[in-house]
């Protein structure tokens, strides 16, 4: 049987059981959190952009706790033991030198949340300065990721698509 590809990006997630599906998705300074049920081989990848630029801005962190939880959900709808769950985490990279580190700050929210709700972080892959191809088999909790030069442009979720030619002046 040839697995059904679905490609996600920002904002989105997929969910999968056994072996029909394989997840794909670019990172960037994005994370990506694979959680699967390796009992009853049902599982999904949810692509996470969190970081906003207030340091005060609380809403970066409901918006990474609702991603999580509504891949949670999901899985458990499709029989996930929500206790046997176990997590891969990916992305996070700094994209652009001289800019904050928007990338960490993904990858940090990622791994904390993970702690904080007794998922354990089989493997992580987070960090450095390259883009990732990630592919992921939800049934078998099996990831690929190939690390890539390519340009990923992070656009916060929700907003406007940027138009001209992409100079800001202040």
């Amino acid at each position: 049987m040839t697995p059904h590809n679905i490609h996600i990006t920002q904002g989105e997630h997929a969910t999968g059981v056994a072996d029909e599906v394989v997840i794909s998705t670019l990172l960037g300074s994005c994370v990506a959190c694979c959680l699967w049920d390796p009992v009853n081989r049902v599982g999904g990848m949810n692509h996470m952009l969190l970081a906003l630029s207030g340091a005060n801005d609380t809403s970066h962190t409901l918006s990474g706790i609702n991603a999580m939880e509504v891949l949670i959900n999901d899985l458990i709808k499709l029989g996930a033991v929500r206790n046997r769950l176990q997590a891969k985490a990916f992305g996070g990279a700094r994209m652009i030198s001289g800019f904050s580190d928007i990338g960490a700050q993904n990858a940090t929210f990622t791994v904390q949340y993970l702690a904080q709700e007794g998922i354990p972080l089989v493997t992580q892959s987070l960090g450095g300065n390259l883009a990732r191809n990630l592919r992921f088999w939800p049934g078998s909790g099996r990831a690929m990721q190939k690390v890539t030069d390519v340009t990923v442009r992070d656009v916060e979720v929700g907003a406007p698509a940027p138009s001209g030619n992409g100079l800001e002046l202040f």
